[in-house]
């Protein structure tokens, strides 16, 4: 890491530090991130590239698009962020996290002028950062690039902030073969797409614990060994409404009817989740609605869980890889690995088809036991040393190529050089 910070930067009294500084021919890497899944995903790529840290300053944005759901796990993970944007607002907007992203990108980006910029997955911060790079003429690396569902507005904006990072990354790291034939389908060049696994799965499998013991109250009452417990998540903006509605309705429905269930709901902190979510389901029998987890605490909460109700598109990752069987509760997914496989069933959000196919998994066990077969469909937990290694070994083929980026220097750098003269 320089010595110097980007934004505040510290000019030493004896010229000589500085020209050191410039002699390493250092190699910038910006890493920038705003929710709660990007740090998961991108903490075994940080560990990996960190280890290289002799040949790379490693500088991490966070935007704080998620904010107490971001920080205690920067914290868990050991993360600490260069600079921070400070995003959140209560009840803001797509419009409102573009533009004052893009604004305050641009100072960092500016004087920091890495020499490359990574971005994870499909979230509006990952989005506006590869634009803003774009706009700065710095290559991007997109990882967890190529997953398509073939509908622009499901998910929604996820979906189609995936198809414009590609449009905007110099190089493309995927989890799996479908992925890359994805790009490949849009004219992407296949030297440009590498296929790596998936580095969420690098997160799960250090992060299972047998022997854990939960820190809150709720789960340490939960009887995992006699009852069928259900892990409930559900937050996608496109079912915000009548669909997220439907999902409670069928969760409480389940519950009163199987007494063997008991369901565990950690509720999003965003009030069109929690509003209808405790409306419908806060008097339902053996529901637990509670907080956001702890990410140690959320994996062994779906380790001994099951079966897995959800909307997410990390958690259909994850759960296979523990053989949990996945319900998934939306129309379509840029994940069908897993239905290939036959461990997601895709349900919608209607209540009588969500109902259904819960109930065929409670009661058959030879449908159970069908979905509950454990796959590693997106890595074998090490995808982070694969990425690590891509970077390094072609940094002059991802960067180099770039004339405008071969002699980039920091903005306060040359700054202070001038004062040097």
């Amino acid at each position: 890491m320089s010595p110097f910070h980007p934004i505040f930067p510290f000019l030493p009294d004896r010229g000589e530090e500085l020209r050191g500084f410039l002699v390493r021919d250092e190699r910038r890497l910006l890493i920038v991130l705003g929710t709660r899944p990007e740090v998961i995903k991108l903490v075994p790529l940080i560990w990996a590239l960190q280890r290289c840290n002799h040949q790379l300053s490693i500088y991490t944005c966070v935007t704080g698009q998620h904010r107490e759901m971001l920080y205690p796990l920067l914290e868990l993970f050991g993360v600490k962020p260069d600079f921070d944007l400070h995003l959140m607002e209560e009840n803001q907007s797509l419009y409102d996290i573009s533009i004052k992203g893009l604004a305050l990108l641009q100072p960092i980006l500016k004087n920091l002028s890495p020499h490359l910029l990574l971005v994870q997955g499909d979230t509006t911060s990952a989005f506006i950062a590869a634009l803003a790079a774009f706009y700065c003429k710095i290559p991007v690396g997109h990882v967890e690039g190529g997953l398509r569902s073939g509908d622009r507005y499901s998910p929604f904006p996820e979906e189609m902030n995936r198809r414009l990072i590609s449009a905007l990354a110099n190089f493309h790291l995927v989890p799996t073969p479908l992925a890359r034939e994805n790009l490949l389908k849009e004219g992407v060049d296949e030297d440009a797409i590498f296929i790596t696994g998936n580095t969420v799965i690098d997160t799960l499998l250090a992060t299972v614990d047998k022997g854990y013991q939960f820190p809150e109250e709720e789960l340490q009452r939960i009887d995992f060994i006699n009852k069928k417990v259900i892990l409930v998540t559900s937050h996608r903006r496109e079912n915000f409404g009548e669909g997220l509605r439907q999902i409670c309705y069928a969760v409480r429905e389940i519950a009163e009817e199987n007494t063997m269930v008991e369901g565990v709901y950690p509720v999003h902190l965003n009030p069109q989740v929690r509003r209808p979510v405790f409306r419908i389901l806060g008097f339902a029998p053996r529901v637990h609605l509670i907080e956001p987890l702890f990410y140690k605490s959320f994996v062994q909460l779906l380790d001994r869980s099951y079966l897995v109700l959800t909307d997410s598109g990390g958690v259909q990752e994850e759960a296979p890889s523990l053989g949990k069987p996945v319900i998934l509760m939306r129309e379509n997914t840029e994940r069908p690995e897993g239905i290939v496989a036959g461990v997601v069933k895709v349900v919608g959000t209607d209540k009588e088809q969500i109902k259904r196919e819960t109930n065929i998994l409670l009661h058959d066990k030879d449908r159970y036991q069908q979905m509950a077969k454990v796959v590693n469909l997106y890595g074998d937990g090490r995808a982070g040393e694969r990425i690590a290694g891509i970077i390094m070994s072609r940094w002059s083929e991802l960067v180099g190529r770039h004339s405008f980026a071969k002699q980039r220097l920091p903005l306060f750098v040359k700054e202070a050089l001038r004062k040097l003269q």
